[in-house]
């Protein structure tokens, strides 16, 4: 499979973040799956450089909208880069590549990303994949976003995001997602 790994450019060599996300790509290459990231630094640095030391295919999706923004070329572990113009094509593709995705903690772009993704899961422009968030953090924020909408989100739509604590439950979830080709 194809896995997309969203989560924050601020993660830095040597912390627990950055760790957990190199630790994610080397389990992800191990297992066979080829890694897609944003293909920078912090998260996607850690997760490419896991998943390429494991012997994995890493293919990092980069923007020169980004590398205006922050002078940064893809990082030295990955394999492949597809680059766009715009940070809305990156984030597309990000999405149109993969079997399934995980969110790792991160920012207000790991957000976008969740929140595209799981839209397009919503209303059927992408075929049914797992949206596996990483952390207890983001059930926080979307049971917050869910319980300050007063109700006009249906309980339904949560059935497109998945949670485990730490990587390794969600691991076990796209294993069984794999398994079982919901």
């Amino acid at each position: 499979m194809k896995i997309t790994v969203f989560g924050g450019a601020s993660p830095q060599p040597g912390s627990a973040a950055y760790q957990q996300a190199y630790n994610l790509g080397k389990m992800l290459a191990g297992r066979g799956h080829t890694v897609a990231t944003g293909g920078y630094i912090g998260t996607m640095e850690a997760v490419s450089r896991g998943a390429n030391e494991a012997g994995g295919h890493v293919i990092g999706i980069t923007c020169a909208e980004l590398e205006r923004f922050r002078p940064t070329k893809a990082n030295p572990w990955v394999l492949e880069e597809i680059k766009y113009e715009t940070l809305h094509q990156r984030l597309g593709a990000l999405i149109e590549i993969c079997d399934g995705a995980f969110a790792l903690p991160g920012g207000v772009g790991t957000l976008a990303e969740i929140s595209v993704m799981w839209n397009q899961l919503l209303i059927g422009a992408i075929h049914p994949k797992p949206l596996i968030l990483i952390g207890s953090n983001w059930k926080r924020v979307i049971d917050g976003f869910y319980s300050s909408q007063d109700g006009l989100i249906p309980e339904h739509d949560k059935k497109w995001l998945k949670y485990a604590d730490k990587i390794e439950a969600g691991m076990e979830i796209l294993s069984i997602w794999n398994e079982k080709s919901f």
